[in-house]
């Protein structure tokens, strides 16, 4: 996830002086043990909940300033993906929380073996700009439920919203188990230096390494949610325009910032012109003949990260789009023709509205091209064949993949949703994201009223014959 490219504006933010201080209270506030009930659990997430239900109209407002984001667009992403998220957290908890019985070897008997589900203590959420509500409220949600305090640190790129945000966690949530710390590089930098039991991060691979190298120093486990050039393979039999509907939907979402969006489309060569005549229409039909004027379409964070994506366009063959306006953060949806796979359009994550398609002559050739790159956060594959779906799942490797669609895995909260290799470690979401923020202790209960000396020295040839047959 491309975030690191975005201007800084001057926003809000915490005395550095203050976070030690933070941090150190909500470690003396876990200890105290109110966060483990499961009462103070239901009654955070409750509360969590009236924070979007009470206050979508300000939330909406403050991304429309931020991203041009419509109303649709962030009230499914960044409103009802959290609150479905916690609606099924307070449906499972206490089945979730619940000791997990497991068998005990014949050897170890009389006994009975468990697991029982502990918080972590105090962690920290790191969250990035192109999601910037549910990318550090829906972590939140998984912390809380398993009985944690948090340090919540929102993107200083979208600034109405961490204003907002700021605001709402005083408001409604525990300010003895959550904080919030607003900033840019010193107020991260300044967090990164605290010891803390779990530390989540959403964001791009350079940012994740130095997230990385500050945990080791504490040996504090890490969450990487990260990005890389997500894949779309468009084989022989696809129905190309049900095809082009949902890759252009995919990747025009949020103006292509969106980590899991499209990156670059592998189309059988037979299909190549069929399918970028389709996806110009559907982007007429989208958004109008001029984007620019389209309520429906949003704009990108900031002018830097404008920047980057047009120099992305030079020299590239560009059928659709490539117009924008630097000062309103606008680029049209662009469609580019046949990219050299050497170039920076092939070779960073763009995160915006650019679409580089390839032709390829078979099935083969566009696993193989997958295979030669880092391994992506998601990988999308169009066919009516289910032969040729397993073999692109089986043959290649992803985070994450859908079949026949786009994103939409992302959306399902029983699904674990997280990257491998360069695009990320660790998953979330649902019940994963409960476990990711609880420690499963193993434990063992033996019973006093037997006590065989079997096990005990000294020991004798019998009982050695007997420990042997029996472990």
């Amino acid at each position: 996830m491309s975030t690191g490219t975005a201007q800084n504006p001057i926003g809000p933010h915490t005395d550095v002086s203050t976070i030690p201080g933070v941090v150190n209270d909500l470690r003396s506030n876990f200890r105290d043990g109110h966060t483990k009930t499961l009462e103070w659990r239901r009654r955070e997430l409750g509360k969590l909940r009236d924070l979007f239900t009470e206050n979508t109209p300000e939330i909406q407002e403050a991304l429309v300033k931020d991203l041009g984001k419509p109303n649709v667009e962030s009230y499914v992403s960044d409103v009802a993906i959290v609150v479905t998220e916690i609606d099924l957290v307070l449906k499972n908890l206490s089945s979730w929380t619940r000791p997990e019985k497991v068998t005990t070897p014949m050897a170890q008997q009389p006994a009975q073996s468990k697991i029982i589900r502990e918080p972590l203590g105090v962690v920290l959420i790191i969250a990035p700009w192109n999601y910037p509500v549910q990318l550090l409220l829906s972590p939140l949600v998984g912390a809380i439920a398993a009985g944690n305090c948090a340090v919540l640190k929102p993107s200083e790129i979208t600034v109405h919203t961490s204003t907002l945000l700021a605001k709402l966690v005083r408001k409604y949530l525990d300010p003895k188990a959550v904080a919030l710390v607003e900033g840019a590089i010193p107020e991260t930098t300044a967090l990164l230096n605290e010891r803390f039991d779990h530390i989540f991060y959403t964001g791009n691979g350079t940012v994740a390494r130095v997230v990385m190298e500050a945990a080791a120093k504490h040996l504090t486990p890490v969450t990487l949610e990260l990005g890389g050039k997500s894949p779309v393979i468009v084989a022989k039999d696809a129905d190309i325009g049900v095809a082009a509907y949902r890759i252009a939907w995919g990747k025009f979402l949020n103006a292509g910032q969106t980590c899991v969006a499209p990156d670059y489309v592998l189309v059988d060569a037979t299909h190549e012109a069929a399918l970028i005549e389709k996806l110009q229409a559907v982007i007429d039909e989208f958004y109008g003949k001029d984007p620019h004027q389209s309520a429906d379409f949003a704009r990108l964070a900031s002018t830097r990260h404008h920047q980057r994506l047009t120099s992305l366009l030079e020299g590239q063959d560009v059928v659709t789009g490539g117009n924008g306006v630097e000062d309103e953060r606008y680029l049209a949806p662009t469609l580019v023709r046949r990219p050299d796979p050497e170039s920076r359009v092939m070779k960073e994550e763009i995160f915006g509205p650019i679409l580089p398609i390839l032709p390829v002559e078979n099935l083969e050739e566009a696993i193989e091209f997958v295979n030669e790159r880092e391994k992506p956060l998601a990988l999308y594959v169009f066919t009516q064949d289910s032969g040729i779906a397993d073999r692109v799942l089986t043959e290649t490797s992803s985070g994450g993949a859908c079949v026949n669609t786009a994103i939409w895995h992302v959306a399902n909260p029983h699904l674990p949703f997280g990257g491998v290799g360069a695009s990320g470690m660790g998953a979330y979401h649902g019940r994963g994201t409960f476990e990711t923020f609880s420690h499963r202790k193993a434990v063992v209960d033996k019973t006093t009223r037997i006590d065989p000396k079997i096990a005990y020295p000294p020991y004798t040839r019998f009982k050695e014959t007997v420990v042997t047959k029996l472990v």
